[in-house]
């Protein structure tokens, strides 16, 4: 066994619930544990590790964080992204377009979206990543494996949504009749993906989620039905929610309610589940999903990019509701920097409501904490013994936080536009080096990629 011993870093995590600044700290990792945190001075004092060997890493010059968490993802709609006839559309009209061209997807296209949109988190210092996978067409081969593969092969920690759709255009949904799939076989993949790949360990590589796509896209017996499965197998639940005021009409039309009362109605509400956006809320709903402790995914990029409007952050927060982040699809952010996301979730706040509404320690904490929470998992989001061993670490010569990190390495890292961490490790396991994908060959990868967008999915 190998132990990793990274020394004179400045940690960037939590104690009491509250972001802290601590200088000149050693952080000790085995079995893809951190197993001590200590000042460097200290180093001559403490007992060797018992690993067989120990891999020494100077981190004199780096800011070390948690490795970051993304509550919502599309890990295959980078085959989409800056697509012409979408990039001034609303999200009914946006998806309208883009099921003509997602309906052609089959293995190989889902595994190697998901390995660029993993790369490009890995890169911004994510070391989770939930993915929302709802996409089955008629006649396809794609299926949850192709992201699972994905993730494995970029050592990616991961919540795999088995999604799905069964309301089509013919039944009064939005998405064509050929993206949908019968609520039978649904169930019984999402059976067989629970009993293959679901661990529920407490530091788990890899889980399976339940996530019917939209109030527009399934029935309520699905719903119903996709509950009682997850709660059997203790699995967690996820789903779109309140995301545009589209959405909301189309709730009220056809259920007479509003979608996070619908939700309610249908038991989707309760610490197990959690719903992505959230942005059209009145103050019931923000009640609602504080009291049931459901988790929310909020995706400011996305919003922005959609013209969704901006969710009540400050509103939930306030109310003690579970609050993470994520970056959406690259389909409706074109990116997948999620330091990047977290900066946006602060200025969004403020634009609406002023500078003092989200502080920074907040924002960092969203993207940390407030998603590990998100997510049920404790372990994660923080540096401090006990945890999974998931850090980024960012170089202090940066140009992007030259000066800023002399008044603040905290405000630095979420002011500043910093362009991607230098060192990312996942479990243990090192996946950035030196500010390059260390698990796979990136440049023959999107090459490839780009080649298949070019044949297959440009307009």
């Amino acid at each position: 066994m190998t132990a990793t011993i990274i020394e004179h870093g400045t940690l960037i995590c939590h104690r009491q619930g509250r972001p802290v600044v601590l200088e000149g700290q050693t952080v000790e990792i085995e079995a893809g544990q951190i197993t001590s945190i200590y000042p460097s001075s200290e180093r001559s004092k403490r007992r060797n590790s018992d690993a067989a060997q120990v891999h020494v890493v100077d981190g004199s010059n780096h800011l070390i964080i948690p490795g970051l968490i993304n509550t919502h993802h599309h890990l295959y709609q980078s085959l989409t992204r800056g697509l012409i006839c979408v990039q001034d559309a609303p999200l009914f009209e946006w998806l309208r377009q883009l099921y003509q061209r997602w309906k052609r997807i089959d293995y190989e296209a889902v595994k190697a979206a998901a390995q660029i949109s993993i790369a490009e988190l890995q890169l911004s210092g994510c070391t989770t990543t939930s993915d929302h996978f709802y996409l089955f067409p008629q006649g396809s081969d794609a299926r949850i494996e192709a992201v699972l593969d994905a993730a494995e092969t970029m050592g990616m920690r991961i919540h795999a949504c088995r999604g799905s759709m069964s309301v089509g255009e013919s039944k009064g949904g939005l998405p064509p009749d050929v993206c949908t799939q019968s609520e039978a076989d649904i169930l019984k993949d999402c059976q067989r993906a629970l009993e293959r790949f679901h661990d529920p360990s407490p530091g788990a590589m890899r889980r399976i989620d339940l996530a019917p796509c939209s109030p527009f896209s399934v029935s309520p017996e699905l719903l119903r039905d996709t509950a009682v499965l997850a709660r059997e197998r203790g699995a967690l639940l996820h789903t779109h929610a309140a995301e545009t005021a589209d959405e909301e009409r189309y709730c009220l039309d056809r259920f007479k309610m509003r979608p996070i009362e619908w939700l309610e109605k249908m038991q989707w509400l309760g610490p197990d589940v959690y719903l992505a956006h959230c942005v059209h809320l009145d103050e019931k709903d923000i009640r609602r999903l504080a009291d049931t402790n459901t988790g929310i995914a909020h995706c400011p990029c996305s919003n922005m990019r959609l013209g969704s409007g901006i969710a009540p952050v400050r509103a939930l927060l306030d109310a003690d509701a579970r609050v993470g982040l994520g970056v959406d699809g690259s389909s409706s952010n074109d990116g997948g920097n999620l330091l990047a996301e977290a900066r946006q979730a602060l200025l969004l706040q403020r634009v609406s409501q002023g500078a003092e509404v989200l502080s920074v320690a907040e924002a960092f904490t969203l993207a940390t904490l407030g998603s590990a929470a998100v997510l049920n998992r404790p372990w994660l989001g923080n540096i401090e013994s006990g945890c999974v061993a998931d850090l980024a670490m960012f170089r202090r010569d940066d140009i992007a936080l030259a000066g800023a990190i002399e008044q603040d390495p905290l405000g630095a890292l979420m002011l500043c536009h910093v362009g991607r961490a230098d060192r990312v490790l996942i479990n243990g396991r090192t996946v950035v080096e030196d500010g390059q994908i260390s698990t796979i060959d990136l440049p023959t990868l999107v090459e490839r990629f780009n080649r298949l967008v070019r044949d297959v999915f440009r307009e």
